[in-house]
């Protein structure tokens, strides 16, 4: 049996869209395609063209919504009172690059645990975590989770503190009806090869304020104030200024191009497979002996990216011999950060963190699988714990 954990799911239409940038426009850099693109996604939200700023990663993004939320401090002057870096609460079950991109825009991530029945910030040690240095919170929507969204919001405002949704598994997600995406302060969705959609390697940030959005828009292009203007009508700003730190994080019109694609796929394919897979997993295996699914809210729409379970009762390393000897692909989603070395080596305890982490393993889910695959997989899971 040949199966992949997780997948692009592109074809002819993708590489059409390739082909036009190539051969009939001839531009390859940020240009039309991507302000076209930018425009798909704001209507796709329900939100104004100039709130999305989309750039080459989703790390990117994060490292972009970081700087604005830093320049935000600094302008306001709560900076000249601190004592150290800003500081944004977060997480550690999440991809390192949660981490780095706080670290990139000149802040320190403060590790905070999870709750052990969704894999999402725990609010109650997150609140013990707290400083004068904390300047922002941010959620990760992990395993595409939303969990309790408006109580991080309400959580934020009560303590002044900015919100950085790391909503980079969870585009196409609803939470109370609204789109993830569609409301909150700054929203950082990614489109890797594996996402919910793809650019190949992309991603955006959704503003909420528009200084938020004009900073960010500048700062992937090396800070060139405007420039934004410029590349999408086909000019470049040879008398630019320059006036804050910026990167080279715009996405090209190639990228933006099979973003465009994708988009058109999302809910009349994609969703509905990925969470058509993600309800055969959950009738196989949510009440099953020795296994638990991660819990979501029911008034929350879920457009699954990945597959997260927790092995109880020690049995993840059988589970995981079960799945080789079946030639079924998993992984482990996440090492948690507070554990790197770089982020303190395991200085701190996360209790219900390092709780999950020696009990989850994400099986494959992705569009390319059929029902069947997911009842193997589930069926070589419940043989070993039955």
């Amino acid at each position: 049996m040949s199966m992949r954990l997780s997948r692009s799911i592109v074809g002819e239409a993708e590489a059409e869209a390739v082909r036009r940038v190539i051969v009939d426009d001839g531009y390859l850099g940020m240009g039309e395609t991507t302000r076209r693109f930018e425009g798909e996604i704001a209507l796709y939200l329900g939100v104004e063209p100039w709130q999305i700023t989309s750039v080459n990663s989703g790390t990117a993004a994060l490292h972009l919504a970081v700087q604005a939320v830093r320049t935000d401090a600094a302008r306001s002057g709560v900076l000249d009172k601190m004592d150290g870096p800003p500081r944004i609460l977060v997480p550690s079950l999440t991809f390192v690059s949660t981490f780095q991109a706080i670290t990139a825009g000149g802040c320190q991530p403060v590790a905070c645990d999870v709750l052990t029945e969704t894999g999402t910030l725990d609010l109650e040690d997150a609140a013990k975590r707290l400083s004068p240095n904390v300047v922002a919170v941010m959620h990760v929507d992990y395993a595409s989770n939303p969990w309790k969204i408006d109580k991080v919001y309400e959580f934020a405002r009560e303590r002044g503190l900015r919100v950085i949704d790391d909503a980079a598994h969870a585009f196409g997600c609803r939470s109370r009806g609204r789109k993830i995406g569609s409301f909150g302060d700054l929203v950082c969705f990614s489109f890797d090869g594996i996402k919910n959609i793809t650019c190949g390697e992309g991603g955006c940030v959704v503003s909420f304020r528009e200084e938020d959005s004009r900073l960010i828009g500048d700062a992937r292009l090396l800070g060139v104030e405007g420039d934004t203007a410029k590349r999408f009508a086909g000019e470049r700003s040879w008398d630019p200024d320059v006036k804050n730190q910026g990167w080279r994080y715009h996405l090209s019109n190639i990228m933006a191009a099979v973003g465009s694609v994708q988009l058109k796929r999302l809910e009349k394919e994609f969703i509905p497979a990925r969470r058509r897979l993600w309800e055969v997993y959950k009738r196989n295996l949510d009440q099953d002996r020795g296994i638990r699914l991660l819990r979501t809210d029911p008034e929350d729409y879920i457009v699954p990216h990945i597959m997260p379970v927790r092995i109880l009762d020690g049995w993840r390393k059988k589970v995981a011999d079960a799945l080789d000897k079946a030639a079924i692909p998993y992984g482990t989603h996440y090492k948690p950060n507070h554990l790197l070395t770089y982020f303190g080596g395991g200085e701190i305890s996360l209790p219900n963190t390092e709780k999950l982490y020696g009990e989850l393993i994400t099986l494959p889910l992705h569009p390319g699988l059929t029902d069947e695959d997911v009842e193997f997989v589930c069926e070589t899971i419940k043989n070993v714990l039955n």
